[in-house]
C-alpha cells in the first residue's frame, strides 16, 4: 500500500504481523523503561477490555493474549503489532491525503512528535520528558489520522489523552482539533493515581506541546535556552579574560537545545547524559560537537575552550552527579549551571541516580521500586552538595522548571529556607520573568509546512523585518533584548540575527527541512 492509502485505512481490517516486542529488534532507538506493576487483577483485566475496544470483536481472541503480554512485560499497552511500517517523519504538507489543509498540517505535526530523529522514545509514543505522549498506544495514532484526512473544514475533531472522541459538525473558523490531556481530578491526582489510570489506558501526560501535537523538537526552545544563556551571562558572569562554562544535564527531549544554545549564546556548554542513544543522536544530529566519557578529560576540554574564548558544546556520557563531583573536587572554575532531567517523573525514567549502570537503573525501577526510590534520593543530596561546594566558589546555580528543587527538597538536600523557598532561583523568576517575559518578549516558533528551505527563508527574512521595526519603536528598558538578536557572538562566525545564526545551524542538521 502506498503512505496515502495506509492512513486512509485507519485501523487496518487484517491484523498486521507481530513486530516491536523483541526490544533486540528495536535497538536503533532509545525505548521507555519498563513501567512498574501498579495494577490490580481486576484493574490488569479492564485495561485489557479498554485496548480491545478499538477492535472488531473477531480479533479479540488473538489481540487479547498479546495485550496482556505487552501489559505484563511493559506495564502499558502500546499495541506494536500496529505501529506503522512506513517511515516516520513530516512531510510536505502536499503529500498528505486531506481534505483539509489545516487537517494536513495537524498530520505533519503529529508525524513530526514521533519522528524517530525528534522524538525520545518513539516506539512507546512519548515526545520528550519521559512520559510527555502523544497517543496512549497506536490504534489511536491510525484512528486519528484517519480521521484527519477524512475531515472537512466544517467539522472538528475532539480528543482525550489521545483517545479520538468523536468527529462533530463546527465551522470553519472552529478549531480543527480540539485536545485535552490528564485531566485528574484532586482527590485522584498523585503520581500514583496517574500511573494507575495510565496504565488502564485511560488517561495520559501530553506535557505542552507533545500532547497538544506542537512539538517541533530541541529546536523549538533553541531561541528560549539562547535568551536564558545570554541573560544569566549577562547578569552573572564579570570575568572578561574568558567565557563563561555552563554545566547541565539531559539531552534526551527538549534538553538537547542546551549545547547549541550555550554555542549560539557565546557559551562553553557541558552537558551530561546517560543514555547512550540519546548521547549520540544529539552528536550526529550536531546538537553537541564533542563526546567525552571522561569526566577529567571532558572538564579540561571545557576549561581550555574558555580560556581561550571559544564557544563549544561538550556531551559528558554518563551520570551528572559524577560530572558535579570532578568539578567540586577539581579547581576548574564553573559559572553557571543547571539541570534538565525529567525530575517531574523521577521514579520512572525522568532520573537516573549515581553508581548504578543505565541498565541497572531501568532494571531496578521495576523490580524494586522501593530501593530505586531511595537511590534516587541519595543521589539528589550527593548533587546538591557538590552544587553547593561550587556555589561557593562563586557559581550562579538556577533551577529550570524541572522539578528539579521540588524533588531535592523532598530528598532532604539543604536548599530550601522554609518549605517552597528554595535558595536557588528558577530561570523564570530571575532570567526569563523580569528580563523578557514582564515586557512581552520572549522565544518564538512558527513551521514551514511546504518542507522548501527557500519558503522558510522567507519567513525568517520577514520576522527579521517585523523585529528591526519594533527595535526601532521599542521603549529604552527592552531595547537592548532586541538589539541582542542582531548581534554576532563569538565563535558563530555569522552576521546577522542568532535567528539566522539558528536556522544556519539547523541546516547543517540531518532532516532538519523536514522538522523546522
Amino acid at each position: 500500500m502506498t503512505f496515502k492509502q495506509e492512513i486512509l485505512q485507519g485501523i487496518p481490517k487484517r491484523l498486521p504481523g507481530l513486530r516491536g516486542l523483541d526490544r533486540i529488534q528495536d535497538a536503533s532507538v532509545s525505548h521507555a523503561p519498563r513501567r512498574k506493576m501498579v495494577l490490580t487483577e481486576s484493574e490488569r483485566v479492564q485495561a485489557v477490555q479498554n485496548a480491545l475496544r478499538y477492535f472488531e470483536r473477531r480479533h479479540h481472541a488473538t489481540l487479547k493474549p498479546e495485550f496482556e503480554m505487552e501489559l505484563n512485560t511493559y506495564g502499558r499497552i502500546y499495541m506494536h503489532r500496529f505501529r506503522p511500517t512506513y517511515s516516520m517523519h513530516a512531510r510536505p504538507i502536499g503529500e498528505y491525503p486531506a481534505k483539509s489543509k489545516t487537517c494536513a498540517a495537524i498530520m505533519l505535526m503529529i508525524q513530526n512528535n514521533l519522528d524517530p530523529r525528534v522524538a525520545q522514545h518513539p516506539h512507546e509514543l512519548i515526545t520528550y520528558g519521559g512520559n510527555g505522549a502523544v497517543f496512549q498506544n497506536w490504534a489511536q495514532y491510525l484512528l486519528t489520522m484517519k480521521y484527519l484526512a477524512t475531515m472537512s473544514d466544517r467539522q472538528t475533531l475532539v480528543m482525550y489523552s489521545g483517545h479520538p472522541m468523536g468527529v462533530f459538525p463546527s465551522h470553519p473558523d472552529a478549531p480543527r482539533v480540539v485536545v485535552t490531556n490528564g485531566m485528574m481530578i484532586p482527590n485522584y491526582s498523585k503520581p500514583e493515581d496517574w500511573e494507575r489510570f495510565n496504565a488502564m489506558g485511560v488517561t495520559q501526560y501530553g506535557q505542552m506541546t507533545a500532547g497538544s501535537f506542537m512539538y517541533i523538537g530541541p529546536q523549538g526552545i533553541v531561541h528560549g535556552t539562547t535568551l536564558t544563556l545570554l541573560n544569566a551571562k549577562r547578569k552573572w558572569f564579570k570575568d572578561h579574560q574568558r567565557i563563561p562554562i555552563f554545566v547541565s544535564s539531559g539531552l534526551g527531549g527538549m534538553s538537547g537545545a542546551q549545547p547549541k544554545a550555550g554555542v549560539i549564546a557565546g557559551v562553553v556548554a557541558l552537558v551530561a547524559e546517560i543514555n547512550p542513544l540519546a548521547t549520540q543522536k544529539r552528536k550526529t544530529q550536531g546538537w553537541v560537537q564533542e563526546l567525552f566519557d571522561d569526566p577529567a578529560k571532558a572538564c579540561a576540554r571545557a576549561y581550555e575552550a574558555s580560556a581561550r574564548r571559544t564557544p563549544v558544546s561538550i556531551a559528558y556520557q554518563g551520570n551528572i552527579v559524577d560530572l558535579w563531583e570532578y568539578l567540586a573536587s577539581s579547581d576548574i572554575p564553573v559559572d553557571l549551571g543547571s539541570d534538565q532531567t525529567s525530575l517531574h517523573n523521577p521514579w520512572a525514567g525522568g532520573y537516573y541516580p549515581a553508581d548504578l549502570t543505565f541498565e541497572a537503573a531501568q532494571k531496578m525501577m521495576t523490580e524494586d521500586p522501593g530501593a530505586f526510590k531511595k537511590s534516587v534520593q541519595a543521589s539528589l543530596r550527593r548533587q546538591c552538595n557538590a552544587i553547593e561546594t561550587l556555589v561557593g566558589r562563586g557559581m550562579t546555580f538556577f533551577d529550570y522548571g524541572n522539578a528539579f528543587l521540588l524533588e531535592a527538597s523532598r530528598s532532604g538536600a539543604p536548599i530550601s529556607t522554609a518549605p517552597g523557598e528554595f535558595i536557588y532561583p528558577s530561570y523564570v523568576e530571575a532570567l526569563m520573568g523580569p528580563l523578557c517575559f514582564d515586557f512581552g518578549f520572549g522565544p518564538f516558533r512558527w513551521v514551514c509546512t511546504s518542507g522548501n528551505p527557500k519558503d522558510l527563508e522567507t519567513t525568517d527574512r520577514l520576522a527579521a523585518q517585523v523585529l528591526r521595526s519594533l527595535l526601532n519603536k521599542a521603549p529604552q528598558d527592552i531595547r537592548s533584548q532586541l538589539a541582542r538578536l542582531f548581534e554576532s557572538h563569538p565563535g558563530l562566525g555569522v552576521k546577522g540575527s542568532p535567528m539566522h545564526a539558528i536556522d544556519r545551524a539547523l541546516r547543517r542538521s540531518p532532516g532538519a527541512r523536514d522538522r523546522v
